[in-house]
């Protein structure tokens, strides 16, 4: 089961250093989102980053720093979507500084009917949200559990389930089938990232579940 971690949308207190914590606790993929943040802002972040970790890293904006970086891979967001001509000629633009089979793709799909369409970029994996419901730990309205299932078993994409997720949910994430899970709110609302990440991993080796980078 591949785990991520996603950042918190504003800039948190020590945020570089508990990333660059998370990333010696053993996470292989953290998601840099900051909507926010300009390109520069978002470079001078990474370069807090120690290097030899920013393979481990995928941007949701600005992904020409992919390639200035040497990141693991991009994001592409609704916003993007909306704007496809204008999002390919980019990924055309930086497919000549970093070759787009060196990068992992990834979207975010909201609807299980989104999943059967054909995607625009041949992404690595889907985040499939909101599938949790954080008050009650259950499915959210509009995900059923044959549904989720048959989606992972038979869509040919590797879903990742991402909201409301937390050590609670790892079970049933396996046993629904997903290729994943991501860590968001559960993570930064914890007094200690590193040790509740180190937490989903002990879980996941109790339950028998390997991990993948």
């Amino acid at each position: 089961m591949k785990i991520i971690v996603i950042s918190n949308n504003k800039t948190i207190e020590n945020e570089d250093k508990i990333i660059t914590k998370l990333f010696e606790a053993g996470l292989d993929n953290f998601h840099l989102r900051k909507p926010r943040m300009s390109t520069k802002g978002l470079a001078t972040f990474l370069e807090k980053i120690p290097e030899h970790f920013h393979n481990r890293i995928v941007i949701h904006s600005h992904h020409n720093l992919a390639a200035k970086f040497k990141l693991k891979g991009i994001h592409i967001t609704k916003s993007h979507l909306k704007n496809l001509r204008r999002t390919k000629w980019k990924l055309w633009i930086l497919s000549f500084r970093r070759p787009l089979k060196n990068l992992t793709l990834s979207t975010s799909i909201s609807q299980l009917p989104d999943i059967y369409k054909p995607d625009e970029f041949g992404y690595n994996y889907i985040f499939l949200n909101p599938i949790f419901n954080p008050l009650t730990g259950k499915l959210q309205n509009g995900f059923y559990e044959q549904g989720l299932k048959a989606a992972n078993e038979k869509s040919g994409k590797q879903l990742i389930a991402r909201g409301g997720v937390n050590i609670s949910s790892i079970e049933i994430i396996q046993h629904l089938g997903f290729h994943g899970l991501a860590l968001n709110s559960s993570i930064w609302s914890n007094e200690d990232p590193v040790n509740y990440f180190l937490k989903i991993t002990d879980e996941c080796q109790r339950l028998g579940i390997k991990i993948n980078p």
